[in-house]
């Protein structure tokens, strides 16, 4: 198993640096990680510095929060992608899920996707810390409805992230062909492995190079 290529190597914190995102896309093409996750501002940077390295570079939709409309989070999707995303993860409507809207729900998560629609993939946040089991099975439905590629759980700045319970239930909602992506608070190689072993292929993680070494990072996210 090459863990490294299961991996989003992320920073997402609101006072990252352009030096940090240089790093963090030199680690990026050092250690052949499946991608790097960046706020909107850093995508045209990182598509430069990763241009054919092999290492996607992916964004956040509508984040932390979710509450924007889906029409906004439809524009920026398409202006992450022109400016070099070719992944998108989207957070969702987490109070209209709460209220049972699931129509807004759906409505949100396909605004995205098909704004990525063969130009990236979708991955979409259910903020699963804010979640009863049979919200985050609704949310899982919605978007697999919705034609989303994945489904994640945190966004990594609520109040808490992936849980191997979490990734079960997911896996077991979704079924085999849907990626489910493990976010928040996987900081050693033990986590990851043990976020995969429940069903996790895709795990998002500051900590992408302690893991890969073997060691245990003190990152939040």
């Amino acid at each position: 198993m090459n863990i490294a290529k299961m991996i989003d190597h992320t920073a997402l914190k609101a006072d990252t640096t352009k030096e940090q995102i240089e790093t963090l896309c030199s680690e990026a093409k050092q250690f052949q990680f499946a991608s790097v996750c960046v706020n909107p501002t850093w995508v045209e940077t990182a598509a430069k510095l990763l241009k054919d390295s092999g290492v996607d570079v992916c964004t956040v939709i509508g984040f932390p929060l979710g509450a924007n409309t889906p029409e906004t989070k439809a524009f920026e999707t398409t202006d992450a992608i022109r400016k070099g995303a070719t992944e998108v993860d989207m957070v969702i409507n987490v109070a209209a899920l709460k209220a049972g809207d699931d129509e807004l729900v759906e409505h949100d998560i396909l605004s995205v996707v098909e704004a990525a629609k063969g130009k990236a993939l979708t991955k979409v946040i259910i903020e699963t810390c804010l979640l009863t089991d049979e919200e985050k099975e609704r949310a899982c439905r919605l978007a697999v409805k919705a034609g989303a590629d994945f489904v994640k759980t945190s966004t990594g700045f609520s109040t808490g992230g992936a849980t191997v319970a979490d990734i079960e239930l997911m896996r077991k909602t979704v079924g085999p062909e849907i990626g489910v992506k493990a976010s928040g608070g996987v900081r050693s190689l033990a986590d990851a492995k043990a976020m995969i072993d429940a069903g996790a292929t895709r795990i998002g993680a500051s900590s992408g190079v302690s893991i890969v070494n073997g060691e245990t990072s003190t990152s939040d996210y």
